[in-house]
């Protein structure tokens, strides 16, 4: 098989709008509520998570401690986009085998559509954020210019994990439940619901502290509250390994795709 470059995918760009809309427009066409759907998960969780941990456990931080519900939008929203990311993006191969054994396009560009489609929701979602923000007396600066860089790690990292999920489900099929489990650790393995100093000043062993700060994970979502939260921005360090493990995941699902694809086709 005759190896393809990024740029053959740039080039089928079309295509990969083309599959994102269609992906959007099934998942929303019989929905009442359409596009609020994605608004309104993680504002329920929010409330939830602020009603436990804000309220019956009293987490503050930011501003005189009032801030936690912006915290946890802050968190809640990306992840959403890496949740469903992750889940749609393993089911993107057996789902549409039909159109990837007829259509002469690169292969890629059906796991990376469902990365895309849920970006497209997250995106979505910002002016809540403002809105949250504005309620609660967010920061507003140059910090604010931590955003691109966490979107931009963040797109790197579930691109490679899709492109390794997706031939591996069609291999494996067991690999869709893992999935789920793995999620599950992922959520409270980040710093969403809580700041990073509960993690790096609690009295856990040091060895504990760098498997925890080597998920990628970390270092962006320590990216999203910084918009709003200066004293969460990441180390230098710490930026450095997120940036090493997102791009380094993307190199690795690139590479497992090309050599898994001869043989997810004939299984298809």
């Amino acid at each position: 098989m005759k190896p393809r470059s990024t740029t053959t995918v740039w080039r089928h760009r079309d295509v990969l709008w083309l599959l994102v809309r269609r992906d959007l427009t099934l998942k929303y066409q019989q929905s009442f509520l359409g596009y609020i759907w994605s608004l309104v998960e993680p504002l329920v969780l929010a409330l939830i998570y602020w009603f436990v941990f804000g309220v019956l456990y009293t987490t503050k931080i930011g501003v005189g401690g009032g801030a936690y519900p912006l915290f946890l939008i802050c968190g809640l929203f990306p992840w959403m986009w890496a949740n469903s990311s992750m889940s749609e993006s393993a089911n993107a191969l057996t789902s549409q085998s039909r159109l990837i054994t007829t259509m002469k396009v690169p292969r890629e560009l059906f796991p990376i559509g469902r990365v895309l489609g849920r970006f497209a929701e997250f995106v979505a979602g910002l002016p809540v954020l403002a809105v949250f923000a504005l309620i609660y007396s967010g920061h507003f600066g140059l910090s604010w210019l931590a955003m691109p860089l966490a979107v931009v790690m963040q797109m790197a990292l579930l691109v490679g994990i899709a492109l390794i999920l997706a031939p591996l489900t069609v291999m494996m099929r067991d690999v869709a439940r893992m999935v789920r489990l793995v999620q599950r650790m992922l959520f409270y393995a980040t710093p969403i619901l809580y700041p990073l100093a509960k993690v790096t000043e609690s009295g856990a062993p040091e060895w504990v502290k760098n498997i925890y700060l080597a998920n990628p994970l970390v270092g962006i979502f320590q990216l999203y509250h910084a918009m709003f939260f200066p004293e969460e921005m990441p180390s230098l360090s710490l930026l450095g390994v997120s940036a090493f493990g997102c791009f380094g995941v993307l190199a690795l699902g690139w590479w497992t795709f090309r050599r898994l694809e001869p043989a997810v086709l004939k299984e298809l």
